[in-house]
């Protein structure tokens, strides 16, 4: 396994100062402290080569974690083993082996152009100047950057230099990438280009943990979902698995020639009525099969149009952070 995590578990400590100022006053020479359970335990493991998406809602735990596995935090307890290191012991050696891309914070500088600091990565990551320029100009083809490095980073829209930052990330060919909210903020095309970008990084090996609020960004690249909730793991699978997690449901739009008949049945969740003639709906293919709920309609009504879809992904990630 490329990152092993075991019973890890972290424990912030603060202290009550009260709401008045005689308790604020008190609370200068007796101070009761308060603990704060980020993280309870939890325990996961990822294979080079995966592209995870690892979510949970504010203040689950999920940035806990990720300051853990890049060597940020210590933990309280538990341990961490990531290409035989562990990162907040063997920081130096560990954090040129991996690489990071935060969406709302930036490795360029603001006053000079790309290019620029991409030579800064280059002597930080003593990478040799036939490798850095090969590296470079691989990437800058991929992202299609070529006439924008050479401008200040304070010229560049907000999509050319997340992609400028992706650069900065991959110079010295990291083995691990954690991206944390790569695409917030960007339009559809620059959307499309940064996740195709991530994609064919991870098909040349390149292992990546994302996390994101955007479930655009989950349903595009992750083929494996970790969910963290109230500082444990509510679920660890594939996202296909995912959304079958609740059961097997379909949504479903049917418009008729005639009035649609009565829907109020086990296994039917009506979501909009349209008209007589037309509505929207879930089906709970556990409930109602399919083809039973086709033939219901049709008996009565002849159906004229009718959709399948999956259910939103949001729908199946907002009831597991509301699951505990």
């Amino acid at each position: 396994m490329l990152i092993t995590v075991e019973k890890l578990s972290k424990i912030f400590k603060s202290y009550e100062r009260g709401n008045t100022f005689g308790e604020a006053f008190k609370s200068l020479f007796i101070r009761k402290p308060i603990y704060i359970n980020a993280l309870k335990e939890i325990s996961f493991s990822i294979q080079s080569g995966e592209l995870v998406g690892f979510l949970g809602p504010n203040g689950a735990g999920k940035s806990t974690t990720l300051k853990i596995l890049t060597g940020i935090l210590y933990p309280s307890s538990g341990k961490v083993d990531i290409m035989g290191y562990t990162p907040w012991k063997h920081r130096k050696k560990y954090v040129a082996k991996i690489g990071a891309v935060f969406g709302q914070k930036s490795q360029l500088l603001w006053d000079i152009p790309p290019i620029d600091a991409f030579y800064l990565n280059k002597a930080i990551y003593s990478i040799s100047e036939r490798e850095f320029k090969k590296t470079m100009n691989d990437l800058v083809e991929l992202l299609n950057v070529e006439d924008l490095i050479r401008k200040p980073t304070r010229l560049l829209s907000l999509g050319e230099r997340m992609k400028c930052e992706f650069i900065m990330a991959m110079l010295h060919k990291p083995e691990i990438v954690f991206l944390d909210e790569p695409t917030i903020g960007l339009d559809v095309i620059a959307k499309d280009r940064i996740r195709k970008f991530i994609l064919e990084m991870n098909r040349e090996g390149v292992t990546f943990i994302l996390t994101t609020h955007d479930l655009g960004d989950v349903e595009h690249l992750a083929r494996r979902v970790i969910v963290v909730n109230h500082g444990e793991i509510v679920f660890d699978n594939s996202i296909n698995t995912l959304r079958n997690h609740l059961g097997v449901k379909k949504i479903i739009a049917v418009s008729t020639q005639r009035p649609l008949p009565d829907l109020a049945l086990p296994g039917i969740n009506i979501t909009n009525q349209i008209s007589d003639y037309k509505l929207e709906l879930e089906l709970d293919l556990s409930v109602l099969e399919l083809n039973k709920f086709i033939a219901l309609v049709n008996k009565s009504s002849t159906i004229n149009d009718l959709s399948v879809q999956e259910p939103p992904i949001e729908n199946v990630i907002k009831e597991l952070y509301e699951f505990k």
